[in-house]
């Protein structure tokens, strides 16, 4: 086949039974955040690269080695986004959201572009549902954040397990990292290369490290929680309160950090039990409005790894609506747009077949096609107002009337 007719290497095509989970999952996220009264924003796919290097920070992989970066005719880098928070950020400060309320329930969907090794769940297209709430520093907001996770993933019937951590604020991360980084230098030598060079800048993500001689050798680091400070704690504490009482059910690990830098206090993940990876994560990032010229504004969020859920969803997450195929005989085809909408109206899905030939023939592709049911429309059935409904499975069929 010519090259040019496949998708590069970490892109691909989703079509069939792929796009109906594909679907599944990004519209019980809409749902379930619309429920939540999150307003939509749609973000350009395009953004200037140093938005990214000012929020998710220089030396993070995706910066340095992941991002798709180009320059445009006047020379100026482009990227496509890699996350979507800092789009939401840059968006919330241009358009200067902040006036007309004291804080913002955003929801965007949509690929992301990383140029990483394409492996399950990943490639490098890949497409997330984010939510962000800019304005509260509450940790009832951090609570309800990670209820709608639990919600959106126990409506999908996905297996998880949630991991929460405080990594703490500017004013007692200083003390941890001091600690960290002379923990880390006793380590130096167990650890991988790109750890050795980051761990100078920015210790914190060598915790993230994924090679498992990291993971092993920083397995008894010093704990972020133990160097909260007062502030800090009382807000972790509120919020392991809030979640007790919600009902939910969570791990500390004191290991978790995020990939990346702008993350303060509350971060978290839903893990999957099956492959070990995180297929939801966000927390706190208090100071990254500010730092990219908006006035102080805590903000908070997550992101919903949409390919990492579809690998997850079992025969309970699968879309459950009755599959009909409309069969039209003779010129009867206005009465049978109107049977096929009846039928959506009582919650089908349906098709109107377009197929020229015989019962046999249609019944055929009623079953290429996957349809339980069809709802056969001739002269006889408009006569009578209504459609003959044939169970595939059983053969039995009968009339029902428009009318009812």
């Amino acid at each position: 086949m010519d090259s040019s007719l496949r998708p590069p290497r970490g892109f691909e095509d989703i079509s069939g039974e792929r796009a109906e989970r594909f679907r599944r999952v990004v519209d019980t996220c809409v749902m379930i955040l619309r429920s939540h009264s999150f307003e939509e924003i749609i973000l350009p796919v395009v953004e200037f690269a140093d938005l990214f290097e000012r929020s998710i920070g220089e030396v993070t992989d995706i910066v340095q080695k992941e991002m798709f970066v180009f320059p445009d005719r006047k020379g100026r880098l482009l990227a496509l986004r890699p996350e979507g928070t800092a789009g939401a950020v840059r968006a919330f400060i241009n358009k200067r959201m902040w006036v007309s309320r004291p804080y913002h329930r955003l929801y965007y969907q949509g690929p992301m572009f990383r140029y990483e090794r394409p492996q399950a769940g990943r490639y490098r297209q890949f497409h997330q549902v984010g939510a962000e709430i800019f304005g509260s520093d509450s940790p009832l907001a951090d609570a309800e954040i990670i209820g709608i996770v639990h919600r959106i993933l126990s409506e999908l019937s996905v297996d998880f397990s949630l991991e929460i951590n405080s990594i703490g604020c500017k004013n007692c991360r200083p003390t941890y990292r001091k600690e960290l980084l002379g923990f880390l230098d006793s380590k130096r030598e167990e650890l991988c290369g790109d750890c050795q060079r980051r761990m100078d800048r920015n210790p914190l993500r060598v915790l993230d490290c994924k090679v498992e001689t990291c993971r092993v050798a920083v397995a008894d680091s010093p704990k972020t929680t133990d160097y909260l400070c007062e502030e800090c704690r009382q807000h972790f504490d509120r919020l392991r309160e809030a979640l007790d009482s919600y009902g939910i059910t969570y791990t500390l690990n004191t290991n978790l950090v995020r990939g990346l830098d702008y993350y303060t206090r509350t971060v978290f993940e839903a893990v999957s039990p099956s492959t070990g990876s995180a297929i939801v994560a966000g927390g706190r990032y208090d100071y990254l409005v500010e730092e990219l010229g908006g006035p102080p504004t805590p903000a908070l969020g997550f992101a919903v790894g949409v390919e990492r859920v579809m690998l997850e969803l079992g025969e309970d997450g699968q879309d459950k609506s009755k599959r009909v195929l409309v069969i039209p005989f003779g010129d009867v085809g206005g009465f049978a747009l109107k049977v096929a909408d009846r039928l959506r109206d009582e919650g089908w899905t349906v098709e109107l077949s377009l197929r020229r030939g015989g019962l046999k023939k249609q019944l055929e592709f009623a079953n290429r096609i996957g349809a339980e049911w069809v709802a056969i429309v001739g002269e006889d059935e408009v006569a009578k107002g209504g459609y003959t409904l044939k169970d595939m499975a059983s053969g039995e069929q009968k009339f029902i009337s428009l009318q009812r």
